[in-house]
C-alpha cells in the first residue's frame, strides 16, 4: 500500500523553482504520494475558470483527448468543472498525471478512480500544505495554483473570466516569463492581448518545447 512521504527544500527532489518563483511564499515541505519520478518529466500545467464558454469547453475536450494520447504529463488542481472533466479523460489513457489538491493529504479520502493509477506508477499527488489543514480555501487553491504553475513546464488555461482571479493569476504566471498557452476564441482576447500564446490542437509539440 502507497504512503505519503515529504520532501524538504534540502532534499534533491525538492523542486529548486519553487523558492526561485515563490520566495517566502515556497512551502517548507512538500507532501507526495505516487511515484516521484513523475516530479522529474515536464509538465503542462492545466486550468480553467468555474464558467466557460461553451465552444471551448468543446476545444478543451479535444485537448484532453489529445494530450492523453500523445502522453504529455498534466499537472494540476482539477477543482474546476472544466479542469475535473479533462482528468476524468487523462485517467483513462497511461500518461502520468500530477493532481494538487488544495490542502494537505493527510486525512484525506483518495477518490477511488486514482487508486489504479496511483498503483500503476503513473500518478502523483502533490500538496505543499502543513498536515493540519485539512480543508480548502479560497486562499489555499490560490497557493496551489502558484505551485502547480511553478513546478509545470508550461501553462495552459482553456479560459480565464475577465478580471477573475485566474485572469490576475495568469498575469503574474506571465511576470515569470513561462509560456502560457490558451485557445485562440474571443472569449480568450484578453489573455492573448496581455501575452498568451495561441494554441492550434494540431501542434502539441509547442506545448512543451
Amino acid at each position: 500500500m502507497l504512503a505519503t512521504s515529504w520532501i524538504h527544500p534540502d532534499d534533491s527532489a525538492y523542486p529548486p523553482v519553487l523558492p526561485s518563483l515563490l520566495g517566502n511564499d515556497a512551502p517548507s515541505r512538500v507532501t507526495v504520494l505516487g511515484d516521484l519520478n513523475i516530479l522529474n518529466q515536464k509538465s503542462l500545467a492545466l486550468f480553467c475558470s468555474v464558467k466557460c464558454p461553451g465552444n471551448l469547453i468543446l476545444q478543451t475536450y479535444d485537448l484532453a483527448q489529445r494530450l492523453r494520447q500523445s502522453g504529455v504529463t498534466v499537472i494540476g488542481g482539477f477543482h474546476s468543472p472544466m479542469e475535473r472533466e479533462c482528468l476524468t479523460i487523462l485517467l483513462r489513457g497511461t500518461q502520468p498525471v500530477i493532481a494538487c489538491p488544495a490542502r494537505s493529504l493527510s486525512g484525506m479520502r483518495i477518490p477511488a478512480v486514482y487508486k489504479q493509477p496511483l498503483e500503476q506508477g503513473r500518478m502523483l499527488l502533490l500538496s505543499p500544505f502543513a498536515d493540519t489543514v485539512r480543508r480548502a480555501t479560497v486562499e489555499t487553491a490560490m497557493l496551489r495554483n502558484r505551485v502547480v504553475a511553478a513546478v509545470a513546464g508550461a501553462i495552459f488555461v482553456a479560459h480565464a473570466e475577465l478580471q477573475s482571479k485566474t485572469e490576475q493569476f495568469c498575469r503574474e504566471v506571465l511576470a515569470w516569463r513561462k509560456p502560457l498557452y490558451t485557445l485562440a476564441d474571443n472569449a480568450n482576447g484578453h489573455l492573448l492581448t496581455m501575452g498568451a500564446q495561441p494554441l492550434r490542437l494540431n501542434d502539441l509539440s509547442l506545448l512543451l518545447r
